[in-house]
């Protein structure tokens, strides 16, 4: 069973209690105070992954309405409001005004994040922002000190967190026999060719690094364009990412865009001491804890009447998480400064790439700023 997830899980349903299309009246969760959304650049993530989520949830009886959506395109907009239900603006600053919204999904470009953070924080409206956070050190601290001094919730969208077999991992690394890890080992194949390798495909990675193995103390990459096809934004295609972190562990990320995957895959990897775990592919997760037992394996077996990605995605734990914090029911897995880190773990990777050099984190915003820049927008050899 998946206690490990939030609410009762769709496998609990079924088996549990026989609930074969996991829709059974849930007196608990149909009581919560409801809830009403927003989304700032309703685009191909929030029509593919979060509205889904939000349906999935509404069907399993979370008292949560998608309000209002805002998206420049017209014709697309005036489509997301006949099928869901809600009001399209082409305008998100309208919609802010206009709206009584508890809570805000801001989806839209990376570069944006901030602006449009910053203006439902200030409005007292809760924030959930995409990954990664900002493009910005800068912002991405100014996003978070706002909300502090607001006290508004602001998290990130850090979905694998809440992944069951990841949240299962952590409960061994927290509770169970991988206890004080020693060493973290990651493996990450972009599988896209139009997202950048590290910004918008490894940033997951960084943030499990941190979710495992806590802050970093110092990053030191190295990388190649080996087969010159990746110049957005930087020549590389291939890199190695070590770790030492502050709690005298150590860890590696291997990410690739070149090798073969369909889809974005990942492995990642925790050594302790007589035991460590794998998880494969975000979906199998194997425990070995004894020179003469077997290992313990974790594999779901999915229903064909069930949905897979808003539940092992970690869409649907992610975006009840983020209800519950609204309500104050419950703590943020994920945080704005959670988000905040991950990223100032991608830049450090871009600047231990740079300089040749091991990069002693934290950093600071404004200078870092600057050099990142640089970096990305330098000439790049063809």
């Amino acid at each position: 069973m998946l206690e490990d997830t939030f609410g009762h899980s769709p496998f609990e349903k079924m088996f549990m209690l026989g609930d074969v299309y996991g829709v059974g009246y849930d007196e608990e969760r149909a009581a919560r105070a409801p809830i009403r959304l927003g989304i700032i650049g309703a685009g191909g993530v929030a029509l593919s992954k979060h509205i889904p989520a939000i349906k999935r949830l509404q069907t399993i009886w979370e008292p949560v309405e998608l309000v209002a959506v805002s998206r420049r395109d017209a014709r697309v907009g005036k489509q997301i409001e006949a099928m869901y239900g809600c009001r399209w603006y082409a305008d998100y600053a309208q919609m802010l005004e206009n709206e009584h919204l508890d809570g805000v999904l801001v989806l839209g470009p990376d570069d944006l994040h901030a602006e449009h953070s910053i203006a439902c924080i200030e409005r007292g409206i809760a924030v959930l922002v995409e990954k990664p956070i900002t493009r910005s050190l800068v912002d991405s601290e100014q996003m978070c000190r706002l909300a502090d001094t607001r006290n508004v919730p602001l998290m990130t969208v850090s979905n694998k967190r809440y992944s069951p077999p990841y949240r299962r991992a952590k409960r061994f690394v927290t509770d169970g026999p991988i206890g004080d890890p020693a060493m973290f080992s990651g493996k990450f194949n972009l599988g896209y060719d139009y997202v950048d390798l590290f910004e918008s495909g490894t940033i997951h990675l960084f943030d499990l690094v941190r979710y495992f193995m806590g802050d970093v103390a110092t990053v030191y990459a190295v990388g190649l364009n080996k087969y010159h096809r990746n110049r957005r934004p930087y020549p590389i295609d291939n890199a190695m990412v070590s770790f030492e972190f502050s709690s005298q562990s150590v860890g590696q990320l291997y990410t690739s865009a070149t090798a073969v995957s369909l889809k974005p895959w990942e492995r990642v990897e925790i050594y302790a001491e007589k035991a460590w775990l794998a998880v494969e592919d975000q979906y199998e997760l194997r425990v070995y804890d004894s020179e003469e037992g077997p290992a313990k394996i974790w594999k779901p077996v999915i229903p064909n009447t069930l949905l897979f990605d808003e539940e092992f995605g970690g869409f649907l734990g992610l975006i009840e998480n983020f209800l519950q914090v609204i309500r104050g029911a419950d703590a943020p897995v994920v945080t704005g400064w959670d988000g905040h880190r991950a990223f100032e773990l991608n830049v450090a990777t871009h600047l231990s790439l740079a300089r040749g050099e091991v990069v002693t984190l934290p950093l600071d915003p404004i200078s870092t700023d600057a050099e990142y820049n640089a970096w990305l927008a330098a000439p790049q050899p063809v």
